[in-house]
């Protein structure tokens, strides 16, 4: 690690030791003109991530905790190691394209104003995973969701508020929620906002992080110019409990950054959406389509667990 790094990059991993070696290994390779100091938080995982990592990678600080921290909580303890100046989030199950690290420093110097920053994401075969970024949850886009508006008019704005509609990504945008898989920001305003709210166990720490960013007076935004590839889920086999902990933390975030008197529309409209999908499952069930019984199967255990959802994650 050099002795005055221009970036501390935070890999927080769980049974990922294949894809955080190969992770590591494009991001050295790629970046050229900054100066990294990299950090590898392990949570517990039993595969000899830790291990690894340690015998491929001597100058990378890992530190192999002895119990599940979560993303948020690992992230947080990772960046008090951080002696860079700005900071970069990023998921063990990406691989960094040329330049891409590079690119986006120079973009989130150029651009204070923003605070947070992303780039683009592509999928293995470089098809766009939209991913990258996302619009916030709205009384519009949570209807839409609710009652399939979002599913059966994905390519459209209006239907599709959060995942900004046809936008592939493809210029500089101010947006509501960078994605942490891919996320960079000084590490004073970091420490101001003081990092991840540790309710979030997973999905939607870094949604309530650009919220609080936006309050602050900043505009997140993200450039087509840094593009990683990004598996998407490789940490998070089990679709359902996925679904679960997704629903989870978006009524979270209802609770957390909706006008009080809004808050029991916005749960109700949770409600609906798991409610209505079920329906749906049932009826393609019973009427024989391919997977109907997988997705039925899916949509019972997420209803089941309903109350879990709807609570949402407490302090």
């Amino acid at each position: 690690m050099p002795k005055t790094p221009d970036l501390s990059v935070i890999i927080v991993s769980y049974n990922t030791r294949d894809l955080t070696l190969r992770c590591l290994e494009t991001l050295f390779d790629n970046t050229n003109d900054t100066r990294l100091q990299v950090i590898v938080l392990d949570n517990a995982s039993n595969d000899g991530s830790a291990e690894a990592v340690s015998r491929a990678f001597p100058d990378v600080q890992v530190i192999a905790s002895d119990e599940n921290h979560g993303f948020a909580k690992g992230n947080n303890l990772a960046a008090k190691h951080a002696q860079a100046d700005w900071l970069l989030l990023l998921n063990p199950d990406t691989e960094t394209h040329p330049g891409a690290i590079d690119a986006l420093l120079a973009f989130s110097r150029s651009h204070p104003e923003a605070g947070i920053t992303g780039g683009r994401t592509v999928f293995p075969d470089g098809r766009l995973n939209i991913a990258s970024c996302w619009g916030r949850i709205t009384p519009w886009s949570a209807f839409c969701m609710a009652f399939g508006l979002t599913a059966v008019f994905r390519q459209t704005t209006l239907f599709n508020p959060e995942g900004m509609g046809n936008w592939r990504r493809d210029s500089p945008r101010h947006v509501d929620i960078v994605s942490g898989c891919f996320l960079m920001m000084p590490r004073a305003l970091w420490q101001k906002l003081d990092g991840f709210d540790l309710k979030y166990w997973m999905y939607g720490e870094e949604a309530d992080l650009c919220a609080r960013a936006r309050e602050a007076g900043y505009r997140p935004m993200i450039t087509p110019d840094a593009q990683i590839m990004h598996l998407v889920g490789a940490s998070s086999a089990q679709i359902a409990d996925k679904a679960i902990m997704v629903a989870r933390a978006r009524t979270t975030l209802i609770r957390d950054h909706w006008p009080a008197w809004m808050v029991p529309i916005g749960v109700t409209l949770m409600w609906l959406w798991g409610g209505n999908r079920l329906i749906g499952a049932r009826l393609m069930q019973i009427a024989g389509v391919p997977k109907g019984q997988m997705h039925f199967d899916k949509w019972k255990s997420i209803w089941a667990s309903r109350r879990l959802w709807l609570t949402g994650y407490r302090s």
